[in-house]
């Protein structure tokens, strides 16, 4: 049984900083905390909406350490924390959901900040040079579950008098709104085929049509067993006429399109020859028919599984596991309906047993197989 697949893996981007060079303007007092605006971007998201923004920063004491407003140059040495108006994780968030149009039929994204930060140092020529970092993980919240999608870091540099600070907010403001521009870019990208952001699943089953391949005899309308299929040997002694080896598995491979998963599976029943076996005296058309029969059981039990692996029945995030452990149980199905098929008709032994199998199986394969 192999599933073959294809991953989105988390991306971390880096984006080079902006460097953004500020004019002296009007001087202002050392704020005590920064007013960030809320300003509406000039897009309009097509694939999603931002559900949450969970505050992930190691340091949320400030948003910013800012040098003072000084007089002279010299007095302008150390920074100082200021953070925003009302925090920084609320302020940053309301900057953040208020800046988007909310279409809530969309994908659901939760923004993990992980870092925003205005940091400022003495420059060179009495100036102040500052340095702005902003990372942010988005994740899709699909069916209860976080799914990360790509990882965002970029920022800006900017450079002002030692007496004005209002060029602070605007690089900060900046700064957010480009994080959320890339989210936008790369949503649009990849929601045709990235399987993290499929919307539903399509399954399509198709059956191997090989009649024999090596060791193996796969099952068809058009090829029921013979006897020459049975080249094995008893491992030991047996009391029984003849033995077969009938099992089933698939493959699977996936792919995405305009959004949606297509799982294709292919399906496999088959009876392995070198372990089926029958004794010289007991090759006659009553014990092969009894065989076949084991044969039909696997093929009984493989289009129940076929009915089992529906769409609704699966989740985009982990439909391969799903779909195993469905294979499993149909496994086990299979084992318990073959002991059962050998216990009331005593291996064949029991005419009467056997020809209520036989019309049993016939009506359900053939309601199966329509």
């Amino acid at each position: 049984m192999r599933f073959f697949r294809k991953f989105s893996f988390w991306v971390l981007v880096t984006l080079p900083l902006l460097v953004l060079l500020f004019a002296a303007g009007k001087p202002v007092a050392n704020p005590e905390t920064l007013v960030l605006r809320n300003e509406a971007l000039p897009f309009t998201p097509k694939e999603f909406y931002i559900a949450n923004v969970i505050d992930a920063r190691t340091n949320r004491k400030a948003v910013a350490y800012l040098i003072p407003v000084a007089t002279t140059p010299q007095q302008a040495t150390k920074a100082i924390p200021v953070d925003l108006q009302g925090g920084g994780h609320a302020a940053i968030s309301q900057f953040l959901q208020q800046s988007l149009r909310s279409n809530t039929t969309l994908r659901p994204v939760v923004i993990r900040l992980k870092e925003a930060l205005v940091t400022e140092a003495p420059g060179t020529n009495g100036r102040i040079e500052g340095r702005i970092v902003v990372t942010m993980a988005f994740e899709l919240n699909r069916d209860g579950e976080t799914i990360p999608l790509v990882e965002y870091k970029g920022g800006a540099r900017y450079v002002r008098s030692a007496n004005q600070l209002n060029v602070v907010e605007p690089a900060l403001r900046k700064s957010l709104g480009n994080a959320l521009v890339y989210l936008n870019t790369w949503m649009n990208q990849e929601a045709g085929h990235n399987e993290k952001l499929a919307k539903s699943i399509k399954v399509t089953f198709t059956d191997y049509k090989s009649t024999a391949e090596d060791d193996t005899v796969f099952y068809t309308l058009k090829r029921p067993l013979v006897w020459a299929d049975f080249k094995g040997y008893p491992t030991k002694p047996s009391k029984y006429a003849a033995a077969v080896m009938p099992g089933f598995a698939y493959e699977g491979r996936s792919e995405v399109s305009e959004g949606i998963v297509h799982l294709n599976l292919l399906m496999k029943v088959f009876v392995l020859q070198s372990s089926s076996w029958v004794k010289a005296d007991a090759r006659n058309p009553y014990s092969l028919n009894h065989e076949q029969r084991h044969f039909e059981i696997a093929k009984l039990v493989a289009e129940r599984f076929k009915q089992k692996i529906k769409p609704d029945s699966l989740t985009i995030s982990d439909y391969n596991s799903i779909i195993q452990y469905k294979y499993i149980e149909s496994f086990r199905e299979m084992n318990h309906l073959q002991e059962q098929y050998d216990a009331e008709t005593r291996h064949g032994l029991d005419e009467l047993a056997q020809e209520r199998w036989n019309r049993r199986l016939d009506a359900e394969l053939k309601t199966l197989l329509k």
